[in-house]
C-alpha cells in the first residue's frame, strides 16, 4: 500500500522535472540563435555595436561598450554607423568610451547611410573605418541655432520683461535680437567646441590640424570623396568590416557575432507611445538635444 502511494508522487516529480528541462532546452536553444546570431557565449567572438539616429543620451551606448570591453570572449569590435550626429555632449561621451575600449581590443568602424558630424566624432575612436561609396560623411562642425518669436509676439501684442544678474544670462532668448555682443560670445563657444571635434580627428587619423582645414568646414563627402581625404581607410560594406576585424582579431573566418540585449520596454510604455505616435502624430520616444550639436541637419 506504501508502494502504491509513493508511485504517484514519482510521476509527478519526474513531470515537473521534464518540464523543466524543456523549458531550460528552449531559453538555452533561443539564446543561442537570437538574431541570428550567437548569444550564448562560447569561444572568441566578434561584438557589433549599433548607434543607429541622431545622438541624444549616451547612457545606452555607454552599458553596451562596457559590457563589451569586460567581456573576455568578444576579441574585437565592429562599430556600425548610421547617424547624422547628435548632442555634443552624448557624442564625446561616446567617443570616450570607445577610445578605451580601443586600448584593449581592436575597434572597426562600419558606416551605413550616414555618419556625419557626431556619427563621424564616434568613427575617429576606430583603427580602421569602412565606408560605403555612397554613404553621406563628414559635416565636421557645429551647429546651434534660437527661434525668434518676437516680430509674431508683437503682432498679437505680448510683451515680456526680463530681470537678469548679468547682460548675457537670457543670451539665446527667443524674445528678443542678438546684440553683437551675444553674437561674438556664441561664435567664440562654437568655435572652441569645433576645434574639440578637429582635435579628435586629428589624434584619431595621425594628421596635423593644419592638413584637415580644408576639409572641417561643414561640408558632407560621399564615402569615395571621405577616402580621397583621407578620412577613411577602406570603401566596404559591413561584411568587410568584420572580416578585417576578425583577421586582426586572429579569428577565422565566418566568426560569430554577439549584439548587445535590446532594451527591455515596459508594455504599457510601449502601448502608450504606439498610440499616440498612430493617433497624434507624435513620437514619445524621441528625446530633444538643446545646445552646440555635432549634427548633419539636413538628415
Amino acid at each position: 500500500m506504501v508502494e502504491m502511494k509513493k508511485r504517484p508522487f514519482l510521476i509527478a516529480s519526474m513531470t515537473v522535472g521534464g518540464i523543466f528541462l524543456f523549458f531550460l532546452l528552449a531559453i538555452f536553444t533561443a539564446g543561442l540563435f537570437r538574431n541570428g546570431t550567437v548569444v550564448v557565449s562560447v569561444g572568441d567572438k566578434i561584438g557589433i555595436l549599433e548607434v543607429e539616429g541622431a545622438i541624444v543620451d549616451a547612457r545606452r551606448m555607454i552599458e553596451q561598450i562596457e559590457e563589451f570591453r569586460d567581456r573576455n570572449n568578444i576579441k574585437a569590435v565592429v562599430i556600425r554607423i548610421d547617424s547624422p550626429g547628435g548632442g555634443v555632449g552624448p557624442s564625446q561621451e561616446i567617443y570616450a568610451e570607445l577610445k578605451q575600449l580601443a586600448k584593449e581590443k581592436p575597434l572597426v568602424v562600419s558606416m551605413g547611410s550616414v555618419a556625419a558630424s557626431g556619427g563621424y566624432y564616434l568613427a575617429v575612436a576606430g583603427e580602421r573605418i569602412f565606408a560605403n561609396p555612397g554613404t553621406i560623411t563628414g559635416s565636421i562642425g557645429v551647429i546651434m541655432s534660437f527661434p525668434n518669436y518676437q516680430e509674431l509676439m508683437g503682432k498679437v501684442g505680448i510683451q515680456t520683461e526680463v530681470v537678469k544678474s548679468g547682460r548675457f544670462k537670457d543670451i539665446g532668448s527667443s524674445t528678443r535680437e542678438f546684440s553683437a555682443a551675444d553674437r561674438a560670445l556664441l561664435q567664440e563657444m562654437i568655435d572652441d567646441v569645433h576645434l574639440q571635434f578637429v582635435e579628435a580627428i586629428s589624434a584619431g587619423r595621425n594628421r596635423s590640424v593644419e592638413s584637415l582645414k580644408p576639409f572641417v568646414d561643414g561640408r558632407i563627402f560621399t564615402g569615395r570623396q571621405a577616402k580621397d581625404a583621407g578620412l577613411i581607410d577602406e570603401l566596404g560594406t559591413l561584411n568587410d568590416a568584420i572580416s578585417y576585424a576578425a583577421e586582426v582579431a586572429g579569428i577565422g573566418d565566418d566568426p560569430d557575432l554577439i549584439y548587445p540585449e535590446p532594451e527591455k520596454i515596459n508594455l504599457i510604455d510601449r502601448y502608450l507611445q504606439s498610440a499616440v505616435s498612430r493617433y497624434l502624430g507624435v513620437d514619445l520616444s524621441g528625446q530633444r538635444t538643446i545646445g552646440p550639436q555635432y549634427l548633419w541637419n539636413n538628415y
